[in-house]
């Protein structure tokens, strides 16, 4: 890239997002200007949290601040970014960039998924409609989302990067002793509570089998902090509730990197975690007991060799996915990766004056509607007097019509 140095601010606010963006910045070329702005929304990392999301990442913590959304119009335009990486969940993404749009000269809008993301979905796309470019970590992810785009009839711009949790994995060298079996936690998979307990079943079970050798339940956060999906049914709080539990079953909420510093294998339903192990050349267990199904997150494993049942569990039947497998599914020829050329390409149009317009938002609603959803992003941490009455009027509202009108967005998300 030709002229001043690139300068990219990413916006982040939960754990996942805080940990993708850092990681993000940090895989940028030397002389990047890069800036994390962690940004004060419902679900925002506690301090312990982003302390872990940093660790390993490659950006400079100095570089790191936290922001209430109310300051942020003001730091943005302070700042003046070339690109703006906006890592949040789909809702708050839209908050987010709508914000930014503001800013004059619009910077590019960068934005993307923090993990595994097949299946790709409508919904994910709908949210990132008015980013410039969306950056997704295989190639199979980029030929889905495409696909999915051209049957819906949206316009957008792909980019391929490294999974970087994977990529920092790959240098890691785990210690002498790798006799744990750590099993990945989900938020959201399985998500009813017999299929939680039936899981605790097994994690005591395969303890139990083997005295000699620890059980880690790696859990994403301590009891009191958000995670990304809110999380109900918590292996903790079951476990606590099945009894005397064998000593060598433990519960973590140390890093990933270093559950798996110790790990003989891991088991997960449909972590990202599991990519993380293989690029540490950590055998896996996807555990297929509830099904193979895109609600699961779990069809991406299909062809890998790694779903496997509650009796390789027990048994710590772990194993490394095929080569064929490995090149489409995040471990892909790193000359592949474009996602930075691309965005200084959009860097140098928008220094040229010439950075494609996105279309305008179609939403009902207009200027409440905005209101609405900037209060289901930030929470209470919206202090607007319009969020307040927004709020007020709208939540009752909501489930009164809640039911009447499922069917009729159900079909308007289908048809977009």
């Amino acid at each position: 890239m030709t002229g001043a140095a690139l300068r990219v601010v990413a916006l982040a606010d939960t754990d996942s997002y805080v940990k993708w963006a850092a990681a993000m910045l940090g895989s940028l070329p030397a002389g990047t200007d890069a800036e994390l702005l962690i940004v004060e929304t419902a679900l925002v990392v506690s301090p312990a949290q982003q302390t872990t999301a940093l660790a390993r990442s490659g950006l400079d913590p100095s570089r790191v601040r936290r922001i209430g959304y109310e300051d942020l119009a003001r730091v943005l335009g302070d700042l003046a970014p070339d690109a703006v990486l906006v890592a949040a969940r789909g809702p708050v993404v839209r908050v987010l960039t709508a914000l930014v749009a503001t800013i004059d000269p619009r910077p590019v809008i960068v934005s993307g998924l923090p993990g595994i993301s097949i299946p790709a979905t409508t919904a994910a796309m709908v949210h990132r409609t008015q980013c410039d470019l969306f950056v997704l970590h295989s190639t199979r992810e980029i030929a889905a989302f495409a696909a999915l785009a051209r049957q819906r009839g949206l316009t957008q711009r792909f980019a391929l990067a490294g999974l970087p949790f994977a990529r920092a994995a790959a240098d890691e060298r785990p210690s002498a002793e790798r006799t744990d079996l750590v099993f990945a936690s989900q938020a959201i998979v399985p998500r009813e509570r017999v299929d939680r307990l039936r899981v605790a079943r097994l994690l005591i079970e395969t303890a139990r089998e083997n005295p000699d050798k620890r059980v880690v339940v790696k859990e994403r956060a301590t009891a009191g902090e958000h995670q990304t999906h809110a999380q109900q049914h918590g292996y903790p709080d079951l476990l606590r509730r099945m009894g005397p539990l064998p000593a060598n079953l433990v519960v973590s909420t140390d890093s990933m990197a270093h559950a798996l510093d110790t790990a003989e294998g891991l088991v997960t339903i449909s972590s990202t975690a599991a990519v993380e192990a293989i690029a540490r050349g950590i055998p896996v267990i996807a555990l297929d007991t509830f099904g193979v199904e895109d609600g699961l997150i779990n069809t991406v494993f299909v062809g890998s060799g790694l779903l496997g049942s509650e009796g390789d569990v027990v048994q710590r039947d772990f194993r490394l996915p095929p080569t064929a497998w490995l090149a489409r599914n995040y471990f892909h020829d790193p000359a592949e990766e474009d996602w930075i050329a691309e965005m200084a390409q959009l860097v140098e149009l928008r220094r040229a004056g010439e950075l494609p317009p996105k279309p305008g938002r179609t939403r009902r609603g207009g200027r409440v509607r905005d209101v609405w959803e900037r209060r289901l992003a930030l929470g209470r941490r919206d202090r607007s007097v319009a969020g307040a009455i927004v709020w007020a009027v709208g939540v009752p509202a909501r489930m009164i019509l809640r039911p009447v009108l499922r069917p009729y967005y159900r079909r308007r998300l289908e048809s977009v």
